[in-house]
């Protein structure tokens, strides 16, 4: 019987738990209590540290997801789409810990911040990124296979096509969520009508929460709330 007691992986660590998962590395990454202002700097790099992992995750799910796409391996698209949402889910979830954050108290941690700012955060550059490119290979599938979206909802439900704008929709609108608490977690911590570490006035945050990176899914409820049963009838018609 092989002996697991023994070193199996090369690298740096007391054990293979620390040389594969680099926990020695990744434990380092926070300041310091010697260099830290303020004990909540712990609380704040961690949550924005974790965002960035959860989000390199996600994005990754994303890429092979729009891979999938444009081969025609839906089932797996929209598989690979549910766990990059739950990501984001997660990642909002983590907001929580930021009600724990004084606002007097981030006023001593932002002097340390320099112009650091979320805008910066390369996660979420790559949400935006891979948001969009899958936006273009679905339209891309729409065309080359002729879909018709508001047909597609209304007389194909749980076809693959259809639970593949789902499942698009499903991260659209965890990323919008996130937007929302990530807005009122910033006015809870530093209030309205101020400005952030690079001068952008925080209530800017606000005008994002309706962003969609999917428009013409969106657009396609309108469509069949327009045409339904319950419509109303044109002008001059009854």
């Amino acid at each position: 019987m092989k002996d697991y007691s023994q070193q199996v992986l090369v690298g740096e660590g007391g054990d293979d738990y620390a040389r594969y998962m680099r926990t020695d590395a990744l434990l380092s990454l926070q300041r310091k209590a010697d260099e830290v202002v303020h004990r909540d700097e712990l609380l704040f790099q961690v949550v924005h540290q974790s965002t960035e992992l959860w989000l390199k995750l996600a994005c990754s799910e994303v890429a092979e997801a729009a891979h999938c796409v444009g081969v025609d391996n839906l089932e797996t698209a929209i598989r690979l789409l549910g766990r990059a949402s739950l990501g984001v889910v997660l990642v909002t979830d983590q907001l929580e810990m930021m009600r724990h954050l004084s606002p007097w108290d981030f006023q001593t941690i932002r002097t340390v911040l320099g112009h650091g700012s979320g805008a910066d955060s390369p996660g979420w550059r790559s949400v935006q990124r891979h948001s969009r490119h899958i936006g273009r290979v679905f339209h891309d599938l729409v065309q080359r296979r002729g879909i018709d979206l508001a047909e597609l909802y209304r007389s194909k439900v749980d076809s693959a096509e259809q639970r593949l704008a789902e499942a698009m929709i499903d991260w659209d609108e965890r990323i919008s969520l996130w937007r929302v608490q990530h807005y009122k977690m910033a006015t809870r911590v530093i209030g309205h009508q101020v400005v952030g570490t690079q001068g952008t006035p925080v209530d800017v945050l606000a005008k994002l929460i309706s962003y969609k990176f999917f428009p013409e899914l969106w657009d396609v409820r309108t469509e069949l709330t327009r045409t339904g049963p319950m419509a109303e009838p044109p002008a001059g018609r009854t």
